[in-house]
């Protein structure tokens, strides 16, 4: 489990916010793609998709507190799929929680 201070220092990992800044594009895609899709989330694509990066960096305090227990090498070393994975189930909870 990583420290606190640890956790922290992950606002600072431009990778990793650029690997979830992708995901949330992904993610805004899908949203606009499905039908029927609902005004929260044709709302949250399109802030999305006109600036990702803010989003993935506000998204990245939301995963890491779900995360809490694993390591950073556990968070920085995640594949592609399981943030995907990771950013679809939270941007879902949180839209659907008027969090976004």
């Amino acid at each position: 489990m990583a420290s606190y201070t640890d956790l922290f220092g992950l606002r600072s990992n431009s990778v990793l916010i650029n690997r979830i800044a992708v995901a949330v594009t992904i993610k805004a895609q899908v949203y606009v793609d499905t039908t029927p899709t609902d005004a929260d989330q044709l709302t949250w694509a399109s802030r999305v998709l006109t600036s990702p990066r803010p989003e993935a960096e506000k998204l990245l305090h939301y995963l890491v507190a779900a995360d809490n227990t694993a390591t950073i090498s556990q968070i920085t070393g995640a594949s592609d799929a399981a943030i995907q994975t990771r950013v679809d189930d939270a941007v879902d909870a949180l839209v659907a929680g008027g969090i976004t």
